[in-house]
């Protein structure tokens, strides 16, 4: 019998997480045979799926080859391109930017030449110096060209485990190259990546690059320590304005995004609705909404957020919740569409826990505000402006930055390199499931 309700920092873009006290099934006294997973796979998804009315009314489980065909096969593909299964242990090491491997990515530039896109200090690639703005020419021999596929690259690093190794040939910004080999490793994630306080004009216009809502592991209440000092050091600074960059982030933990959200918003808003979340009707007593708690002294009018179609899920909860408070100013490109959430179902299953299955369909939507629950083709960008990955965070040359600088300052956007394709493959493509949610190399 579910017993309590309360929040999770494991739960993809919105965060409600369920616990059951009593009605659990003993472990040891679960029967055994080949299909029990899969069984417990359609059940949960019968119980908790968004879209449960969509599901077959019975099912013969055994004709699946394994839980992934099955899980597929469920889905409500029309607007469900997220449900994944995934263990335990990855679930909640993600959640709290636990990672392993090189801790880099890659962006295109209008060049059509690939570049590293950010870097995590503490991972591999961090300490071995690699920089955003370096381009790759070759990766294990062979030039990217040759990773090229219809509709995207493969670069065919392996599997993110310790021990694996790569070998990647960089032109740098002076024109020289290097070439470095580079083994994978167990790491902590930082989310900020960068953060600086740049005069334009007469306002002091925070800019503050944020990759992926991690929290701190072993913190309560579920927040990010980053967050709160870098919300504490443009609050010292006494910004006027506010350039928020996700447009590599993915998403993570709703707890976060609402830290983000409560010392952004105005104080007016304070105690205001932030958002409605929506299971299935079957689960709709479980229905809540979230009221904004104003922290800090951060006063802004307006919010430019920089995106591209990596910003899905929790950045397009920001969004989408500021907007009834802010002016919220997007520049970049179209935003990913992801207007629904998950939590984790083995919590709910004695079966899958038993065997380290993690299950995490779509499970509820959510609606900000006004109502705007209906986004799935993403958010349209006021400022249309192309990425610029051959320069490093921070420089104004960087055209997105410039873009978002240019309007802070004049309300304008710049006159050239507008218009720019909303189909061009992205880093998001290659990755499903949890990585879809923190994509990195």
């Amino acid at each position: 019998m579910l017993v309590e309700i309360k929040k999770s920092i494991f739960v993809i873009f919105c965060g409600l997480s369920f616990c059951f006290s009593s009605c659990r099934e003993e472990l040891d006294e679960l029967p055994q045979n080949p299909d029990l997973v899969k069984e417990a796979i359609y059940e949960s998804m019968q119980e908790w799926y968004y879209w449960n009315d969509r599901l077959p009314a019975s099912l013969d489980v055994g004709r699946y080859r394994n839980n992934e065909d099955l899980l597929y096969d469920l889905m409500y593909l029309q607007l469900d391109r997220w449900s994944y299964l995934t263990t335990r242990d990855a679930f909640n090491r993600a959640f709290t930017g636990q990672n392993a491997g090189h801790g880099f990515g890659f962006a295109l530039g209008d060049d059509d030449r690939l570049y590293i896109s950010f870097v995590y200090d503490d991972s591999p690639a961090g300490k071995d110096g690699w920089q955003r703005g370096w381009e790759i020419i070759e990766i294990n021999g062979k030039t990217i060209e040759e990773y090229r596929r219809a509709g995207g690259y493969n670069f065919e690093l392996g599997e993110n485990r310790p021990g694996v190794s790569n070998t990647f040939r960089f032109r740098l910004p002076d024109g020289t190259t290097t070439t470095r080999t580079n083994t994978k490793e167990e790491y902590q994630a930082n989310s900020v990546l960068f953060r600086d306080v740049l005069e334009t004009g007469n306002k002091k216009t925070g800019y503050w690059v944020y990759n992926s809502f991690k929290a701190t592991a072993g913190l309560s209440p579920n927040r990010s320590l980053e967050v709160e000092e870098t919300l504490e050091f443009f609050e010292t600074a006494g910004i006027d304005e506010l350039i928020l960059d996700l447009r590599y982030n993915g998403g993570g933990s709703v707890d976060v995004a609402e830290q983000i959200m409560n010392g952004l918003v105005p104080a007016a808003a304070d105690g205001a609705l932030m958002y409605t979340n929506a299971l299935n009707e079957e689960k709709s007593n479980l229905n809540e909404e979230y009221r904004f708690e104003k922290s800090g002294e951060i006063a802004l009018e307006r919010l430019v957020v920089i995106t591209s179609r990596g910003s899905a899920s929790a950045s397009e909860l920001i969004i989408n919740c500021l907007k009834p408070y802010l002016d919220v100013i997007l520049v970049g490109q179209r935003t990913y569409g992801k207007p629904v959430g998950s939590f984790p179902l083995s919590q709910f299953n004695g079966v899958l826990a038993q065997n380290d299955v993690e299950l995490v369909p779509i499970t509820f939507a959510i609606a900000n505000a006004e109502g705007n629950a209906e986004y799935y083709d993403g958010f349209p960008v006021d400022v249309p402006a192309a990425d610029d990955p051959s320069v490093n965070w921070g420089d104004i040359r960087e055209f997105r930055l410039a873009s978002a600088l240019t309007y802070v300052q004049y309300g304008t956007e710049p006159t050239a390199r507008l218009k720019i394709p909303e189909d061009n493959w992205q880093m998001i493509d290659n990755f499903r499931g949890l990585q879809q949610e923190f994509p990195v190399y």
